[in-house]
């Protein structure tokens, strides 16, 4: 690696081997050399036999990945395009085949072709990222389903819930994230052979008017290239609406690991729960003792820049006049390697945050301790009115009583003792021990949390996950720094 010019962070730093060979060089030069070679080989198999022989096919086939860069590179600085510096390389390697290389094609043939099969690639990996995240929480969740913890609401302590119970909903969150997959998926078509303004004039001029022959070869070259179906209309490029939809399905996720990644930095803060931390790792040049948590901070960061992705890819689309226009290249070949990119590296965070987070069963009990007792106050309302006593009256009591508990917490820094205060009172019916054994240590406060973590696992997670097992394991979450 050169240190001398600014290098991608992207690449240096967060992603994956694989995403990046993805949108590689290599991968999208060879992916235009798979599609002249399909364009060939469907006009050979439909009759232009004359034109296209085998013997064409057999070398183009021969050269598909021994792409010269330098040729193509040379080419380009000469005539300013990109595609026809390839096809000029192309040539070079295959002097039989040359003269048909590209034939009836325009640029955006292999350009929109190559963009839909890297991305369908991309779009495969990033789906088994976000399904193995899932089973990793879902493995959490099992085992911490019935460990009370304080929930919150505005940041405020509310009712208790469960450590299980909370990522629920994190999964929640994923499993619709990976339901708009399912439905991306979908959308994902070939261009297939079109023509200039995709109105495959040129093919009709080649095949002599032969509309069905015509057709064919739109699915033929789409059925080569490892799609079922086309685009039935497109002007000179593929809808750009399926780059924006895309976007925004990568931005879900983005936005779905920023939401774990902070409430993970506010419970690190609480000292309850925190990401994996390594033995040897530093958490602040200056003050030994911290443990920052720099991997949630950086899927934060991360997920923040994939979220600002949505709105160029909205005005790519918007700006499209007719049948295209080309401010969409230069934004598109930043921005479709970059929104797969920063899925893919906060999914390699998620997966190694998850693989080993830390949960702090005592601090969780002593948060629960200072605020059980304002908890329960419903509860021991009750039960001093089964054993005789007025509801507003033993209501103003336990009022009175928490304001000054209340104080001495916040102004005192003094512990919680509400249930000392109001056992000691001679009109609430109960002592301080009984009050203690009625408030117990939570668990009995969280409702059905961990039955619902039950059902939420057997019912949701785990038949969608084994139907997707194919894509379970064998996932790299290693970091690099």
């Amino acid at each position: 690696m050169t240190r001398e010019f600014y290098q991608e962070p992207l690449v240096s730093r967060y992603t994956s081997i694989e995403m990046q060979k993805i949108f590689s060089e290599q991968s999208k030069f060879e992916t235009w050399r798979r599609c002249w070679i399909a364009l060939a080989e469907a006009q050979h198999e439909l009759g232009l036999t004359d034109i296209v022989t085998r013997a064409m096919v057999d070398e183009l086939k021969k050269n598909e990945k021994t792409i010269n860069f330098d040729v193509a590179a040379q080419k380009e600085k000469e005539i300013r395009h990109d595609v026809m510096a390839h096809v000029y390389a192309y040539g070079k390697q295959c002097p039989t085949a040359e003269p048909i290389i590209h034939l009836g094609a325009t640029s955006q043939f292999v350009g929109c072709n190559t963009d839909l099969i890297l991305q369908r690639n991309a779009l495969a990996l990033i789906k088994k990222g976000l399904v193995n995240v899932i089973a990793n929480i879902a493995a959490f969740c099992r085992k911490y389903k019935r460990l009370a913890t304080l929930g919150y609401t505005h940041y405020q302590p509310a009712q208790p819930t469960t450590v299980g119970k909370r990522h629920t909903l994190y999964i929640q969150d994923l499993i619709m994230d990976l339901d708009y997959i399912d439905t991306l998926e979908k959308q994902f078509k070939a261009r297939g052979a079109k023509g200039t303004v995709g109105t495959q004039a040129t093919f009709i001029e080649l095949f002599k008017n032969d509309h069905e022959k015509v057709r064919q070869l739109d699915l033929l070259v789409a059925k080569k290239l490892g799609f079922d179906q086309v685009f039935a209309v497109t002007g000179q490029t593929y809808t750009r609406k399926l780059d924006m939809k895309t976007a925004e399905t990568l931005a879900g996720i983005g936005a779905s690991a920023h939401k774990f990644a902070v409430d993970l930095r506010l419970l690190s803060n609480l000292k309850v729960q925190e990401e994996p931390f390594a033995k040897d790792q530093v958490g602040s040049s200056a003050m030994a003792y911290k443990r920052n948590p720099m991997r949630s901070e950086r899927m934060t960061g991360l997920a923040r820049k994939l979220m600002g992705l949505p709105a160029n890819f909205a005005a790519t689309f918007a700006n499209q006049w007719f049948e295209r226009t080309l401010d969409d290249s230069a934004i598109r070949r930043m921005d479709i390697p970059q929104a797969f990119l920063l899925t893919d590296a906060i999914l390699k965070l998620y997966l190694n945050i998850t693989s080993g987070m830390v949960v702090f069963p005592k601090q969780i009990e002593r948060h629960m301790r200072m605020e059980l007792p304002f908890m329960a106050t419903e509860k021991i309302l009750m039960a001093c009115v089964e054993k005789g006593q007025s509801r507003q009256k033993m209501h103003e009591i336990i009022k009175k009583h928490s304001i000054a508990a209340g104080k001495v917490v916040k102004e005192e820094g003094g512990d919680n003792d509400l249930l000392v205060r109001l056992g000691e009172d001679a009109l609430i019916p109960f002592s301080t021990a009984e009050l203690t054994a009625m408030v117990g240590t939570g668990q009995e406060f969280t409702g059905r949390a961990a039955e619902q973590t039950d059902e939420f696992l057997a019912e949701i997670v785990e038949p969608r996950l084994a139907s997707l097992h194919n894509l379970l394991g064998n996932v790299d979450s290693e970091l690099k720094v």
